[in-house]
């Protein structure tokens, strides 16, 4: 079963998606020219206007739902894990990724807009519905959705709870076991409520957790401030196979950055688009803008938090490819929360590993929340209303074994399966967005030509000939 899982994994993440998501990024940064940078300003603006409605939720809270399926356990256990098989130079590539993969999330989660439907009193969407109403392919979208249900629905979940159990371990002497009934059971009253009490949750804990965390970093960072310009130089170097110690994993940073970087901040992989299509917004640009912003928050921001604690600190092994390790400051401590949980208890024995136990766990169980959202808006796409109530129940209970078994497998185990749930949405994602990107580009001038007469932007219909738009046709000027 295991050389399985690994063939699966070798051809769903060879080199040809780590290009696809480098190249897909580089050309929508082009054709957009450069909307990270000359947006961020309204990216900003955005985040805290507009307001929630019976049907939709508001910009910030789209934006906390996003984030917390965002941030999770790849900014402190997918950081760790990258480093230790990429050598500090993988955290440059994270940056890489992050940067272009802004521009790829204004374009998917733009289209979550525009092709958003009402389905019992809520806004629904994402690649499944694009795919379908934009590329008129059902094969193709049903393919998507039923991918996102299984790796969303069971691949993914037991990635954060096996990272919570084992902080959780090391921080507190609790056994998996106890952590498995405990968070099972937490989730089971959360997500019975439905996208609402998620979101709420989400937009409550999100910020707290997130703020927490990265205070918690930069005291560390200001208590190291002279080994800054170090261990960025060390990070470059090594990225760029200038650092002699590093030289054996110079190929590895690149693929292990680009891949733990779209574990983090989900740019590219079909994610985040649910949430971007729960927002209550006049133009869809909106919460594209939005969602780019996300990525900035969760990798230039966290993950860079947790990459300087470990670096600063030197509590890190790097594996070499052959077997045994180039470098190994921590002899015996496995890869992944552990390596974070060492670096701040070296400046705080006494709480350090409680506090990213604790942080990891807000981190992961919001994002195993959104991981439900998610899977729940594609079964409402393959599934008539009779027949929803049964299979998103089934569904919960997927997701809840999915939690219960990750507290109590290995961690390797558990991030390999990961790692298929994320590789098999970002292929079929990234192709859906790069067909359809047209016409985001067409409502994005739409949106530039507005703002240049001083409005604020509405999205009229009848001024583009885009069909299946069902949910904005209804607009008038």
């Amino acid at each position: 079963m295991e050389d399985l899982i690994t063939k699966v994994y070798n051809v769903v993440w060879s080199d040809a998606l780590v290009y696809l998501c480098l190249i897909t990024g580089i050309y929508f940064t082009v054709r957009f020219k450069f909307p990270q940078l000359t947006q961020l300003r309204e990216m900003v603006r955005l985040l805290f206007k507009g307001s929630s409605s019976d049907k939709g939720i508001s910009s910030f809270q789209a934006f906390s739902l996003a984030i917390s399926g965002r941030v999770g356990t790849g900014n402190i256990a997918g950081v760790a894990t990258a480093i230790g098989m990429g050598g500090p130079g993988a955290v440059f590539w994270m940056w890489i990724i992050a940067f272009l993969g802004s521009a790829s999330a204004i374009v998917e989660a733009t289209l979550g807009q525009m092709y958003k439907e009402v389905d019992q009193g809520e806004y629904r969407g994402g690649p499944a519905f694009y795919i379908l109403k934009g590329l008129r392919s059902k094969i193709f979208a049903w393919t998507f959705a039923i991918v996102t249900i299984i790796s969303t629905g069971f691949l993914l979940p037991s990635v954060q709870s096996n990272s919570i159990s084992v902080a959780v371990e090391k921080a507190f002497a609790i056994p998996p076991l106890f952590t498995a009934l405990f968070l099972a059971g937490l989730l089971g009253i959360i997500i019975i409520g439905g996208v609402k009490r998620i979101s709420k949750v989400a937009e409550f804990v999100v910020p707290f957790m997130a703020g927490a965390y990265i205070l918690m970093a930069i005291v560390i960072i200001v208590l190291n401030l002279q080994e800054v310009p170090s261990v960025l130089a060390l990070i470059v170097k090594s990225a760029f196979n200038m650092e002699a110690t590093f030289g054996a994993v110079a190929g590895s940073a690149i693929a292990w950055g680009v891949k733990r970087g779209i574990y983090s901040n989900e740019a590219g992989q079909g994610t985040a688009p649910h949430a971007a299509a729960a927002a209550e917004v006049s133009h869809p640009i909106k919460q594209g803008l939005v969602q780019g912003f996300s990525v900035y928050v969760d990798t230039l921001f966290v993950c860079t938090a947790t990459a300087l604690m470990i670096l600063f600190t030197g509590q890190y092994n790097v594996q070499a490819p052959e077997g045994g390790f180039i470098v190994e400051h921590i002899p015996g401590v496995e890869m992944g929360p552990a390596f974070t949980q060492q670096a701040v208890a070296h400046h705080f024995p006494a709480f350090g590993n409680i506090f990213v136990a604790l942080a990891l766990t807000f981190f992961a169980f919001t994002t195993i929340m959104a991981y439900y959202y998610i899977a729940e808006s594609n079964v409402s796409f393959i599934s008539k209303q009779s027949s929803k109530r049964v299979i998103v129940w089934l569904l919960r209970i997927l997701i809840l074994i999915s939690v219960y078994m990750g507290c109590v497998s290995t961690a390797e185990s558990a991030w390999t399966l990961g790692d298929i749930g994320v590789g098999m949405m970002a292929w079929l994602n990234l192709v859906a967005i790069i067909l359809l990107h047209n016409k985001v580009y067409k409502l994005y001038k739409d949106y530039q030509e507005q703002l240049s007469r001083k409005e604020d932007p509405i999205f009229v219909s009848s001024k583009f000939n885009f069909r299946n738009m069902d949910f904005w046709s209804g607009r008038k000027e």
